[in-house]
């Protein structure tokens, strides 16, 4: 697991208040196609990777959760005051609504992603226990109402991802878009997966953005 720069003062980002300056420029408009054997390649590892994740029992991907929320304690830090950008599971990622939970304990607020429209980026609203939620993208459960927010800490699931944190998804460019176009840089970007999704590459694009770590439940 890798770190976010731990001489980093409290408020301050590694980017100004919106970095797309660490894209290029072309990304603003439209990112330019990937080659085609990328494409095709990202699309079969992102099946290889799913299947391998669904085929782990109920009860390690448990177990797994419990392991990697203990460490994004340790990364996160005391989120009292911070809202934390999560998600929903969704084909067997690791279940964080536990943690969740332990994060409002905390003084912390969570939010969860928003699919507006193919192709643009993700908004982020507050979600509590009892408040209603209604079926987005793939029939993940989003929150029905509230105003955009923007997140302090993003914990991201991951597909696949390599030694240079880079996140391979599901393809729709979503989370990248999104953190392009934050209007700030958030304290931690991390992703969470299990140690099996580790790969050599995922042949990162121009448009693709790193995330501070990734944490999964092996040391």
């Amino acid at each position: 697991m890798s770190a976010p720069d731990d001489e980093r003062g409290p408020g301050e980002y590694a980017s100004p208040p919106c970095f797309m300056h660490e894209l290029q420029a072309d990304f603003r408009e439209m990112p330019r196609q990937l080659p085609a054997e990328v494409k095709r390649w990202r699309k079969a590892e992102r099946e290889r990777l799913i299947a391998a994740r669904l085929a782990l029992p109920a009860d390690t991907r448990a177990a797994y959760a419990q392991t990697i929320a203990a460490k994004l304690d340790r990364l996160v830090g005391q989120p009292a005051g911070e809202t934390v950008a999560l998600y929903w599971p969704f084909r067997g990622e690791p279940d964080l609504r536990g943690w969740a939970e332990t994060v409002r304990a905390r003084g912390g607020q969570i939010a969860l992603p928003v699919v507006v429209e193919k192709g643009q980026p993700l908004i982020f609203r507050i979600w509590r226990p009892g408040e209603k939620l209604e079926k987005g993208v793939w029939n993940i459960p989003i929150p029905a109402a509230g105003e955009p927010v923007v997140p302090d800490i993003v914990v991201s699931p991951v597909v696949g991802f390599d030694a240079h944190n880079y996140r391979l998804g599901y393809g729709g460019g979503f989370y990248d878009r999104t953190l392009a176009t934050l209007p700030r840089r958030p304290r931690v970007i991390v992703g969470v997966g299990y140690a099996m999704q580790r790969i050599a590459t995922i042949y990162p694009h121009e448009h693709d953005i790193a995330m501070d770590a990734v944490v999964t439940e092996a040391d």
